[in-house]
């Protein structure tokens, strides 16, 4: 999660692009203009939709889980960053979601069509296209395999995006300025959002929450450091010892012993 202060988020900010997505109207607009595709309307089985299939699983946090009147599923995701996983990030949120849509024992043909999109600033492909959309084919004759799940992965930072809805939305991803009545649509729901006492309050404790990880992560590595300097000073005693004639089982058992009656000493 970003580490702003809830008055400096951007519509970029995993945050607030969430809260901006509860908007009706725009984030059916959006996968419309993602996907190129009209759809009729949208619901939202839940704010943000958590799968955690079982106990000793890895469950999975989606930004944005909404449904169509056809159950088409669709998962929206921003990536300010580039892990180096994006697409088996993709892969692996596609399986948690089919997982999710079927209970044990249903037959397959109750998976709904899919749809996973990341928006992300860089370009994790590196050939400076604005969108890279996949599903599966035969590598020989072109067939499609008609599992009906998709992945797209959008790219902010592409340097030559046109005057299209799709390219005026990334330039907003990138810039936060607004070109079209979508975009400035979007803008003033990011202003509403900002306004909401009760989402900025959620903000900040998941704010403070990720702070206090954060130190406790270092205070961790501080200690592992510590243990690790340690260990190696023992090491480095031994070999000294068995410089000296000692075996290494002795001159383990004469550090050791040394060290022992140092700790009985404090």
């Amino acid at each position: 999660m970003s580490q702003k202060e809830f008055k400096d988020l951007t519509f970029a900010d995993d945050f607030m692009f969430a809260k901006v997505m509860l908007n009706e109207k725009l984030c059916k607009q959006l996968l419309e203009i993602i996907l190129e595709i009209k759809i009729k309307s949208i619901s939202y089985p839940e704010e943000q939709k958590v799968i955690d299939p079982s106990y000793d699983s890895k469950s999975v946090r989606l930004d944005v889980y909404v449904d169509d009147e056809k159950g088409t599923v669709y998962n929206i995701e921003m990536q300010t960053t580039n892990p180096g996983n994006i697409p088996k990030r993709a892969r692996y949120y596609q399986g948690m979601i089919d997982l999710n849509l079927i209970e044990k024992g249903e037959d397959y043909s109750k998976l709904a069509k899919s749809y996973v999109i990341f928006i992300c600033m860089e370009d994790i492909y590196g050939i400076d296209k604005p969108a890279y959309r996949f599903e599966n084919y035969c590598k020989e004759y072109g067939l499609s395999l008609g599992d009906e799940t998709y992945k797209v992965i959008l790219n902010a930072s592409c340097t030559e995006l046109q005057d299209t809805e799709l390219g005026k939305f990334l330039r907003f991803v990138r810039t936060g300025e607004p070109t079209d009545e979508f975009t400035d649509e979007l803008l003033n729901e990011v202003n509403s959002v900002k306004r909401n006492e009760r989402w900025e309050v959620e903000y900040m404790t998941l704010l403070m929450r990720d702070r206090e990880k954060i130190e406790e992560g270092r205070k961790e590595g501080r200690k592992e450091g510590r243990k690790e300097a340690w260990e190696e000073a023992i090491r480095k005693f031994i070999e000294i010892e068995m410089m000296n004639g000692l075996s290494r089982e002795e001159a383990e058992k004469k550090v050791r012993t040394a060290l022992g009656n140092l700790d009985d000493n404090e």
